[in-house]
């Protein structure tokens, strides 16, 4: 038994109502998309394997069946803040963050492992990334983040916590070693970034200091034109 908590009940209807929901009333304008193979292209990555062997490139077929343009200048980066990047960002209204997108759409919020040699989903438990980092769920996100930073273009926004604990710019952390180095440097005019903290809570982080400055020095040595807003209006 894994320590995690298991798979979502009813997954697969999850899955291929949300890809419904997403193509006909989120974002029609993507087109036509086949619901039912991108369940079993998603199913088919971790199924009927072990739940600690699941790599990123697994998700290959599913991204590939799901993928879509994500407009100049929409995209909007985040870290540990996922409530407020989703209310800002208006499911793709004002932004289009990865869970904007219909690959991370159909996969937020949710739970999914398999077992080796069974083709059933395990409701019981599922395998924490501090058990194993090669398992369903973080190789999913991995492969959805890498896919969003390549398919980035224009302005990118990147909306950080300055309330939260250990800094700003989490260090590993999915933006840090899926994102930034998957950027397309070329499709890119600008990175800006934008600090804000809890209401109420603590100022650990800003512009210019800490872990903030680490990222923006990365950046910029990367060659990047970099700004930075505290607690953006």
């Amino acid at each position: 038994k894994w320590k995690g908590e298991g798979t979502t009940q009813n997954l697969e209807s999850i899955v291929i109502g949300r890809c419904y929901d997403y193509i006909r009333i989120v974002n029609p304008a993507v087109g036509e998309k086949n619901c039912s193979q991108i369940w079993e292209a998603f199913k088919n990555a971790f199924i009927n394997k072990d739940p600690c062997s699941i790599l990123p490139n697994d998700y290959a077929l599913f991204i590939n069946l799901s993928l879509h343009t994500i407009p100049p200048n929409k995209s909007l980066f985040w870290e540990n803040n996922q409530l407020l990047v989703n209310s800002f960002a208006a499911r793709g209204r004002r932004y289009m963050s990865l869970g904007d997108t219909l690959f991370g759409f159909v996969g937020d919020f949710l739970n999914w492992c398999g077992q080796a040699d069974s083709p059933g989903l395990d409701y019981e438990s599922c395998p924490t990334t501090m058990e194993c980092e090669n398992n369903a769920v973080e190789s999913f996100w991995r492969m959805a983040s890498i896919t969003y930073a390549q398919h980035s273009s224009g302005v990118i926004h990147v909306l950080l916590n300055g309330s939260a604990d250990g800094g700003a710019y989490p260090q590993p952390g999915f933006f840090a070693d899926y994102e930034i180095p998957n950027l397309q440097k070329g499709n890119i005019s600008q990175i800006t970034i934008w600090v804000v903290d809890d209401i109420g809570g603590p100022d650990i982080d800003s512009c210019g200091t800490h872990s903030v400055k680490t990222l923006e020095t990365r950046l910029k040595t990367l060659g990047y034109d970099v700004t930075c807003t505290d607690n953006y209006e």
